[in-house]
C-alpha cells in the first residue's frame, strides 16, 4: 500500500513540475510517467485519464499554496491591509523560488492553465474556479477585517477582494512576461493604494 501511494505522490509531483513549467497540452502521459519513474500502466492504475491527474495536481497545489503562501500572508499577526501586502511579498517569493529550480518566472499556475484550457475543459475550468473563489475568499476575509477596524472603511469587500485578487493575477502574468519576479511585489503597493484611495478621496471631499 505504501508503495502505491508512493507512485501516485509521484505522478502528481511529475504533473505538478511539468505542466507548471510548459502547458497541459505539451505534456504527455508518457511523459509524466517517464519523470515520475513508473510504468504507463501504473498510471492508468491510479488515474483514467490526463485530465484526472491534473485534477489530482490542482488540488495538492492549492494545498501548497496554503502553506507556503496564503497561510502565513493571511495570519492576523498583523493588520489586516499588512496581510494584504504580505500576501504580494509571499507571491514573489514563492515565484522566485520557482525560477531558480526553472530558470524562468512561471506566473500562477492556476492561471496559467486556466488560460490554456478554460474554452476546453469543463471540468479542469470549474476546478480552477473553485480555486480562484478560495482565493477571492481569503482576500476578503483580511479585508472585512479592515472595514471593521476602519483602515479601509470605504471598501466593499467581496468586490474590492476580487478587484486584488485579479490585480494579483495580472502582477503574475506581468512578472512570467518579464522574466522577473519583482512585479509581483511592486504591483502589490499600487494595489494597497487602490484600496485606501476611496478613504482619502472622501476626506478630501469632505
Amino acid at each position: 500500500m505504501g508503495r502505491n501511494s508512493d507512485t501516485r505522490d509521484r505522478l502528481v509531483e511529475a504533473a505538478i513540475d511539468l505542466i507548471y513549467a510548459r502547458s497541459f497540452g505539451a505534456v504527455g502521459v508518457q511523459e509524466i510517467c517517464a519523470r515520475a519513474r513508473v510504468q504507463k500502466g501504473s498510471f492508468y492504475h491510479f488515474f483514467r485519464s490526463k485530465q484526472e491527474l491534473a485534477m489530482a495536481a490542482i488540488d495538492v497545489l492549492w494545498q501548497r499554496l496554503q502553506v507556503e503562501v496564503f497561510d502565513p500572508a493571511f495570519a492576523d499577526d498583523v493588520p489586516p491591509l499588512e496581510r494584504i501586502a504580505r500576501f504580494f511579498t509571499l507571491s514573489a517569493r514563492f515565484q522566485r523560488n520557482q525560477a531558480k529550480v526553472s530558470g524562468h518566472v512561471l506566473g500562477c499556475p492556476f492561471g496559467n492553465l486556466a488560460l490554456e484550457m478554460s474554452t476546453q475543459d469543463e471540468v479542469i475550468r470549474g476546478r480552477v474556479d473553485a480555486v480562484f473563489r478560495l482565493a477571492e475568499r481569503r482576500i476578503e476575509q483580511a479585508l472585512e477585517a479592515a472595514l471593521a477596524d476602519g483602515s479601509a472603511p470605504h471598501i466593499d469587500p467581496p468586490s474590492a477582494a476580487r478587484a486584488v485578487f485579479a490585480f494579483m493575477e495580472g502582477a503574475l502574468l506581468m512578472a512570467k512576461t518579464r522574466n522577473d519576479a519583482k512585479a509581483v511585489s511592486t504591483l502589490g503597493r499600487s494595489a494597497l493604494a487602490l484600496l485606501t484611495a476611496g478613504g482619502k478621496q472622501s476626506a478630501r471631499a469632505g
